[in-house]
């Protein structure tokens, strides 16, 4: 019988309490088959069941930092609650609350950014800080986990009957600074779906004109036509042909950002047009000084360049 918490770890499923705990609720307990691990209603002390969390909370921080535990038995002892967000709740804000790292609520959770958290949806909270890594990532932060040198943790089963996600565990571990800068960039995401960076950001001789200079975003190669996205919710500023970059679009963001996408085959927005995040913009092209099919793609904050490797991780 599938359960909600078992360990591979070692090829074992975890004490029988786990399965009291979290699989029978899951399999009917609840009514009209909601969601039934043990519920928070309101994260303060007047909720007995938040004061059990907060308990579990501080002996997996005693356990992590105060003794040598391996990570099967931190796993062992790993306990999940639920609780409903708010309108006014944000993650940063419910893992402070929580005493607990955001880096375990995101990616037990699946979130690639603060914004993805949904009101009124479940949100697990797990008592032992580290990081949840799936075996098949989803979303972009997930890509960037999975392609990090990690090879410790435990293999963990979350999830319900034949429903189960199979995260790689690591108790105690947390986004590295580019995985951080990648989740807290406020929605940025890579513009293309499938690419490779041929030049990244930094020096480098124009391989048109043969010239040393700067490159003040990424080539990100990809077949002519390939649909180009906007990288965040935005309005187009300007759009037009360059020279240098073609046909190009440029995108005013909140925060004083801009993106910029160049080299298009074709525009497909309006000036002044209000986008949203993902919404297509343009297709890949080859237009201006370019010597294949590619996208220079830049982001830009208070009018000064920024890498977009830095701030999203480059891991294609």
């Amino acid at each position: 019988m599938g359960g909600f918490l078992t360990s591979q770890g070692k090829g074992k499923p975890l004490p029988f309490f786990y399965f009291l705990l979290f699989v029978l609720p899951l399999l009917g307990a609840g009514e009209n088959g909601s969601l039934s691990l043990p519920l928070i209603l309101r994260l303060d002390s007047r909720d007995a069941i938040f004061k059990q969390y907060l308990s579990d909370v501080e002996t997996a921080r005693k356990r992590l930092f105060l003794a040598q535990i391996p990570p099967e038995a931190m796993a062992e002892s790993l306990t999940v609650y639920a609780y409903v967000p708010l309108e006014s709740d944000d993650i940063l804000g419910l893992a402070a609350r929580c005493n607990i790292p955001y880096a375990a609520l995101a990616t037990l959770n699946r979130l690639s950014h603060p914004e993805d958290l949904k009101n009124g949806e479940p949100l697990l909270l797990p008592s032992s800080p580290g990081l949840f890594i799936p075996e098949k990532p989803g979303n972009d932060l997930e890509r960037l986990l999975g392609s990090s040198q990690r090879e410790e943790g435990v293999w963990l089963f979350i999830g319900a009957g034949k429903t189960k996600t199979r995260f790689r565990f690591l108790p105690g571990e947390d986004l590295s600074p580019t995985e951080r800068a990648f989740f807290l960039n406020k929605g940025f995401h890579y513009p293309l779906e499938n690419f490779q960076v041929s030049s990244p950001y930094g020096p480098r001789v124009n391989p048109v004109t043969g010239r040393p200079g700067v490159h003040q975003g990424l080539d990100l190669a990809s077949p002519e036509g390939a649909e180009v996205y906007a990288a965040r919710d935005g309005v187009v500023n300007e759009q037009g042909n360059d020279p240098v970059f073609g046909n190009y679009i440029i995108i005013s963001h909140g925060d004083n950002w801009v993106s910029l996408y160049g080299h298009l085959s074709k525009i497909e927005t309006t000036l002044n047009q209000e986008l949203r995040s993902g919404n297509l913009i343009g297709r890949v092209g080859s237009t201006g000084q370019s010597t294949g099919p590619h996208l220079h793609f830049e982001l830009r904050q208070n009018g000064r360049a920024r890498d977009p490797g830095r701030l999203l991780g480059i891991f294609r």
